[in-house]
């Protein structure tokens, strides 16, 4: 059986492959699709079959794709260009005649107020009018997304942002990994949306007071307005369209978007999601 993944060559591409080989698939089995050519080199060398993507050309991604009963998109593209890509990717695997794809969406990505989860739906949509065989697997927040806060509390003893009191689900992106090699290596997963999330949701007051216990050093959480921090990301050089936007996604988290805690991810893994403080312990 062959199992593709477009998007190989990034972060949750990486862990999905490893976690793919952990459970005791054969490295030839795997097709890896990415645009770094170094990375698929990498995974050449491990024995993995790679191809260079290039989305854009529906008819080699087919081709690229031909034999390969299940398909792994990663969600691929940046915020606002990103439908156009996936949408190729999906017309590509309806063309090769792939038997299961697997699509990573976001968390409750048709109900949520969450503002980066409009392409997510869409292409979700895309998906099922393809008429392919399909799993969501709706991911919420990486904590790997909140490195350089915990780099920020070692460094100045305090985090600031606009959160405030909203609260995060997070797991590490090996966790989101594992949950996929799972539904790529299992049966009877087609047609179901899973909503994935760490077990417990945190706010950024028990992240300073984790880190604090971390490092032995005293941390705090600054809370700001959402115009303090704004004016704070400008005046650290983050051109107006990046500040805006991460001042908006964290009025989403401060809103309560990633805060849900489903089960999903433990129960797909079968065990618990790691909790924060060991995830901050790694990266001590």
């Amino acid at each position: 059986m062959t199992i593709a993944i477009i998007g190989a060559t990034g972060q949750l591409g990486a862990l999905t492959i490893d976690a793919l080989l952990a459970r005791d698939v054969a490295p030839a089995d795997i097709l890896a699709l990415g645009r770094n050519p170094e990375r698929l080199a990498a995974l050449a060398q491990r024995g993995v079959r790679t191809a260079a993507l290039d989305l854009d050309d529906i008819e080699g991604t087919a081709a690229t794709l031909s034999g390969a009963e299940k398909l792994l998109l990663i969600s691929v593209g940046a915020p606002g260009q990103a439908l156009a890509p996936r949408g190729n990717a999906i017309e590509a695997a309806r063309r090769a005649g792939v038997g299961h794809l697997v699509y990573t969406s976001a968390l409750q990505a048709p109900t949520t107020i969450l503002g980066l989860a409009a392409e997510h739906k869409a292409t979700e949509e895309l998906v099922t009018a393809s008429g392919l065989p399909a799993t969501f697997l709706r991911n919420g927040w990486y904590t790997d997304n909140h490195q350089q806060d915990f780099a920020t509390a070692r460094e100045h003893g305090v985090v600031a942002n606009s959160v405030g009191d909203g609260r995060l689900a997070t797991a590490p992106r090996k966790d989101y990994a594992e949950a996929a090699a799972v539904v790529l290596t299992a049966s009877g997963h087609e047609g179901a949306a899973y909503e994935l999330s760490g077990d417990t949701a945190w706010s950024y007051g028990e992240f300073a007071a984790t880190a604090e216990d971390v490092l032995g050093t005293p941390v705090r959480y600054q809370p700001l307005t959402s115009q303090q921090e704004h004016a704070q990301l400008i005046g650290f050089g983050l051109d107006e369209a990046t500040a805006g936007f991460l001042v908006a996604l964290n009025a989403n988290m401060r809103d309560g978007a990633l805060a849900p805690t489903t089960g999903d991810l433990a129960r797909l893994i079968g065990h618990p999601t790691e909790p924060l403080a060991t995830t901050l312990r790694r990266w001590a």
